[in-house]
């Protein structure tokens, strides 16, 4: 493969599917880890993605998490052209446009395909092709499915992308949720024959049970298709990696499917994390999650607060809105109380917010001056300006680092302590008064000592004998899961026939499938 060098470009392969979470993501990241492991220069490529769960790069661009997560899987470092369209839901009807990692506005879904998408087409065909010039191959993943043909006309994700750069397509399935031959066979038969010529294959995602009684429905299928299942991945528990659109797990579980394993001390420590509405990074605890003896669970609801030993208040989109959910449902009442009992909270970038005495937001709400929970000396007031920014310090004397994302800008005037510092005792970030903390940082809490001097501090304060691990390493934990990912690819999937597809390109004479797109 040749595209390293920065002349020809390199192989490419788009992972469609059949429907939203149906595996894209996993997939992708599954490949790009099995092709570095192959000595291949790889890179994730997503045009246009929608999600709560960004990141910072270290040139200050936001770009999706699960690209993020991908870059790592490739074992290279996220930038903006992996990512160049990201919108960040605000409501149901309008996103926040994040164009090569920079906000430009907010849009109507109607005023972003109307005519805004169809004119980002020639910037996202740039981006791949200069990483396809700087790499060997470049794995694209899809968005929710190819086959919605209400939203082909303006389509820069799917199968826009892919005629534009020509490159093969392999569409990903989720048995798990039944149909998956009608799927296949339906998102095919609903393309154009133009369209239909780049489908090159299937993958089955998330089986259970024995494959061979699943032979005869593949081998019907490329009797009807004319085109061959390149694997079948069986389902895997607790892969817990960044999610990209949405929390999939059900409020009052636990997180992802987290074992969770006993407690280095005598007993566990619960966390509480109050699911409010447009939740973004929600990925902050799984750090926590990883923890032997940490039990961490989503609620909604007040009375859910009352056997937590911490109660988390993650980042929004919605900081004002959030702030009203959490009075509707008499959160912010039991998150008083806790305050005043001296048991712990924690705030995190929108949450942070929230805990302060007051927010003037004339930008994301427009809601002018509002009242905040009281329970931080801080005042917010909301910039036009969006900080974006990979900042690292000291907390509770262990290393810290994380990335901020926030039009939030804190004067904080008091407390008992700053949270986040240089190390010289100068204030960077945050505060505490009492047993609630406040940060903008996301992600300080995957920096491992600091992560266990926190969780110390927590136990002490409510009561409880849990010790942190010693030997906890979120970095090698999720080097491990990434390497499972490259391992359900290597061991279930034909390797050899998706080598072929990122180098050789497109097959050719691929049966159309009728009735075509309309």
């Amino acid at each position: 493969m040749g595209g390293g060098s920065g002349g020809a470009l390199g192989g490419g392969l788009l992972v469609a599917g059949t429907t939203s979470d149906a595996g894209k993501s996993v997939v992708t990241a599954g490949i790009c880890r099995w092709l570095v492991r192959q000595g291949v220069k790889v890179a994730p490529f997503k045009a246009q993605n929608m999600s709560l769960n960004s990141f910072v790069t270290r040139e200050g661009a936001e770009i999706g998490r699960a690209q993020a997560m991908q870059a790592a899987a490739a074992r290279v470092e996220p930038t903006a052209l992996m990512n160049p369209v990201l919108l960040k839901p605000g409501s149901d009807r309008s996103s926040q446009v994040v164009l090569l990692g920079k906000p430009v506005g907010e849009l109507s879904a109607r005023g972003y395909h109307a005519g805004r998408q169809e004119q980002l087409l020639g910037t996202v065909t740039d981006c791949l092709q200069e990483l396809r010039r700087t790499h060997d191959a470049v794995i694209c993943e899809g968005a929710g499915s190819p086959a919605e043909i209400n939203l082909r006309r303006t389509d820069i994700v799917n199968m826009g992308i892919a005629r534009a750069a020509r490159i093969p397509v392999v569409v990903v399935g989720d048995i798990d949720r039944g149909g998956v031959f009608a799927s296949f066979f339906g998102t095919t038969a609903l393309l154009s024959k133009e369209d239909q010529a780049l489908v090159a294959g299937y993958l089955v995602n998330k089986f259970r049970g024995d494959v061979t009684l699943l032979e005869p429905g593949l081998e019907m299928l490329r009797g009807l298709t004319g085109r061959q299942t390149l694997g079948v991945l069986p389902f895997a528990h607790g892969l817990g990696i960044d999610e990209e659109d949405g929390l999939r797990v059900s409020l009052r579980g636990a997180v992802r499917e987290s074992t969770v394993e006993p407690p280095h001390g005598a007993e566990v420590l619960r966390v509480a994390v109050c699911a409010v509405p447009l939740m973004s990074n929600f990925t902050d605890v799984d750090a926590l999650a990883a923890e032997p003896g940490v039990v961490v669970r989503f609620v909604d609801r007040a009375e859910e607060l009352t056997d937590a030993d911490l109660v988390v208040l993650p980042g929004t989109r919605g900081t004002v809105r959030a702030l009203a959910w959490l009075r509707e449902r008499g959160l912010a009442d039991a998150i008083a109380r806790r305050a005043a009992e001296g048991r712990p909270v924690l705030g995190i970038c929108g949450g942070y917010q929230m805990l302060g005495e007051r927010i003037e937001d004339d930008v994301e709400s427009k809601a002018g001056v509002v009242d905040g929970l009281g329970l931080l000396p801080v005042r917010v007031r909301f910039a036009v300006e969006k900080t974006l920014a990979r900042p690292a310090g000291e907390a509770l004397g262990e290393p810290v680092e994380g990335y901020e994302i926030h039009h939030g800008v804190a004067e904080v005037t008091g407390g008992d302590e700053v949270f986040m510092s240089d190390g010289s005792g100068q204030g960077l970030d945050g505060c505490r008064a009492g047993s609630v903390w406040g940060t903008h940082w996301h992600g300080s809490l995957e920096s491992d000592g600091f992560r266990r001097a926190f969780l110390r501090r927590v136990a002490a304060d409510a009561g409880r004998a849990f010790v942190p691990a010693p030997d906890t390493r979120f970095g090698v934990l999720r080097e491990e899961q990434l390497d499972r990912l490259g391992d359900l690819i290597e061991e279930h999937a034909d390797t050899d026939a998706l080598l072929r597809l990122i180098e050789e390109g497109v097959p050719t004479a691929l049966p159309f499938i009728p009735p075509g797109a309309p």
